[in-house]
């Protein structure tokens, strides 16, 4: 639905820091970061250009979640902390704390100073100085120190989410110089992207959790700073979160023509179909389509005739993400790699697009769709650099053309596909009896796709007619929020979906999404249990390349690496957001780069509202 301020969704590649070997490329002392020392704007820039520093104040802005970070779910919530891993975290709790720096969305990946209005930067990289502004206060008032962030910065290392703490292992220290001076220290060798990682991360009251407990589920509003607080709500129904009259920044850089709403209110369904009619009846107000059918045949209602309710698709600048059923390689049955392909094998793209989604997809291969940082084509000079030292890793095919997977002639059962898939299984040692593909050891190969959403079995059923059609017992297995969370912590599945996000500079998350260390770690974004020191050795490179052009080249080389182990059987992209929204906001004239500027830039428009009668 919206980048969030952060920049923290799961996956998400938008953080990003200034290197120890570029260190030249950026002053001393900086009011922001990036990764290769590049920043549009200068010290003392008077707004973002994507927004309207004009922009009216007042009104409500309704939505659902449709994107999340931390441990968010999107069809409930019982717990408004969102950065632990416990529970399941309420929607836009991000707004409600600030963080040293925050994301420009018209810049690959610069923040800009918010809590902190400068950096120093020692000659090795090792050490940051950020000096806090003396206004920034909680919402109770009391000051927020340089206490507060070094606390805060040990606080998620030791008990944060996964998806933070895994992150933060080459964070050596976080200490208070002065009340407002913090000095964050990092491991050598640590990554290029953890800096600016650090800089995005939301900063707590030391005094308010002190008294509390960090990792447990609460639905006790939090000590905030940052421009919404919570207000009412109904755990697992909705949430609504109240603009901070007098925050502390509004009238910063970062921040004028931004958080214009009165209130935000996101909305929780465990039914599609009955989220989009209560859409249809203005109970909220802004959708993002991501189902093809319903975006192709279900906006017919009156309010769209009417022209109360209207339609609008936008290009995505951004890589697309990895959205696939993600193979758990931890189960015996699922280490080989061709058990792997021969499973994906039965999928019949071609036909589901056709047939189910209007064509309006395109088949992803890469783990970097989307984007310059894709695989193509035979590796260059400088992947084979980076790949000749793992050869004996890595197989074949990854020195020739990328793995991508095969095109169906469209008739829903593929013969030769399906026939491709049977060889490939007994390559692998499995045995057909009696209808049935049998593992090496002989027990039966059999799947279970787990979800939380029945909106995707008609894409899914097939698939698993498919996988019957060559011997291979699946089945949908739907659970409630609570359960699925829980089984996707533990790792307790056989296949599941998920998309992961991904930014113009891939970072440190990329650790916690494919390297080793994460696959033993319950809850972190790993879940096909991808444990190769060839991509260990790959990410390494991408988060200490030097310069875009290096890391272009080391993404492409993981990509290839990555696609070559199966661990997916991948869906698809579309390279547009298709949004609807009931005709009452206004919005800057030009958007944002990288994503869409919701609810953030936007604004309650009066006038509109009154004209289709929603005043």
């Amino acid at each position: 639905m919206r980048p969030t301020r952060r920049g923290l969704v799961l996956g998400a590649g938008a953080l990003a820091a200034c290197p120890r070997i570029a260190l030249a490329q950026v002053p001393r002392k900086a009011h922001g970061l990036s990764s290769f020392g590049e920043l549009k704007y200068p010290e003392n820039f008077p707004n973002f250009d994507y927004v309207n520093p004009a922009a009216p104040r007042g009104g409500r802005f309704s939505a659902q979640i449709s994107s999340t970070l931390g441990n968010q779910s999107l069809q409930t919530f019982n717990t408004l902390n969102i950065y632990v891993l416990r529970g399941d975290g309420a929607a836009g709790m991000d707004l409600t704390f600030d963080s040293l720096m925050v994301r420009a969305f018209d810049e690959p990946d610069a923040l800009y100073g918010l809590l902190a209005r400068s950096v120093e930067i020692d000659a090795d990289g090792l050490a940051y100085r950020f000096r806090l502004r003396p206004q920034a206060r909680f919402h109770d008032g009391s000051r927020l120190t340089a206490a507060d962030v070094a606390f805060s910065l040990k606080l998620l290392k030791e008990k944060g989410h996964p998806a933070i703490s895994q992150v933060l292992r080459d964070l050596a220290d976080a200490t208070a110089e002065a009340e407002d001076l913090v000095l964050v220290r990092f491991v050598p060798g640590r990554s290029r992207d953890l800096p600016l990682f650090v800089a995005a991360l939301p900063v707590f009251s030391a005094a308010y959790y002190r008294a509390r407990d960090f990792e447990a589920s609460s639905l006790e509003p939090p000590l905030g700073s940052g421009p919404y607080q919570v207000g009412r709500l109904e755990a697992g129904r909705f949430i609504e979160l109240q603009r901070v009259n007098d925050y502390w920044a509004a009238d910063l850089p970062v921040m004028v023509g931004q958080n214009n709403f009165e209130a935000l209110r996101y909305e929780y369904f465990r039914d599609r179909q009955v989220a989009f009619e209560a859409f249809k009846g203005g109970a909220f107000t802004y959708r993002e389509e991501f189902t093809a059918r319903v975006w192709g045949t279900g906006y017919d209602f009156p309010a769209v005739q009417e022209g109360r309710v209207r339609r609008e698709t936008i290009p995505d600048a951004t890589p697309s993400g990895t959205q696939g059923w993600w193979i758990n390689t931890r189960r015996e049955a699922f280490r080989d790699p061709r058990v792997r392909e021969a499973i994906g094998l039965c999928f019949d793209f071609t036909w589901t697009n056709k047939n189910l989604m209007f064509g309006a997809y395109t088949r992803t291969a890469s783990f970097f769709e989307n984007s310059d940082l894709k695989a193509t084509g035979k590796p260059s000079p400088e992947e084979l650099a980076l790949l000749d030292p793992l050869r004996a890793d890595l197989p074949s095919e990854v020195f020739g053309e990328p793995w991508s997977p095969p095109e169906s002639d469209g008739s829903g059962q593929d013969r030769a596909l399906l026939s491709r898939a049977v060889a490939l299984l007994r390559e692998a040692g499995c045995a057909r009896e009696e209808g049935s593909i049998k593992l090496p050891g002989g027990k039966p190969l059999e799947i279970e796709f787990l979800d939380v959403d029945p909106s995707l079995e008609p894409h899914t059923l097939p698939f698993i007619r498919n996988l019957g059609l060559i011997g291979i017992k699946a089945r949908i297995r739907q659970v409630d929020a609570s359960q699925y969370q829980a089984r996707l912590k533990d790792f307790d599945f056989d296949v599941t979906v998920r998309r992961y996000s991904s930014g113009l500079t891939p970072g440190p998350e990329l650790r916690e999404t494919y390297g080793s260390r994460a696959a033993a770690t319950p809850g972190s974004n790993n879940l096909a249990g991808i444990a190769s020191p060839a991509v260990d050795a790959l990410i390494d490179k991408v988060t200490g390349a030097a310069s875009r052009a290096e890391l272009t080249q080391a993404c492409r080389a993981l990509d290839r690496v990555l696609r070559a182990g199966r661990y997916w059987v991948p869906m698809w992209y579309g390279s547009t957001h298709r949004i609807a929204v009931w005709d009452i906001y206004g919005r800057p004239a030009k958007g944002p780069t990288y994503g869409l500027g919701v609810p953030s830039t936007w604004w309650f428009d009066a006038d509109k509202a009154r004209r289709i009668g929603r005043i």
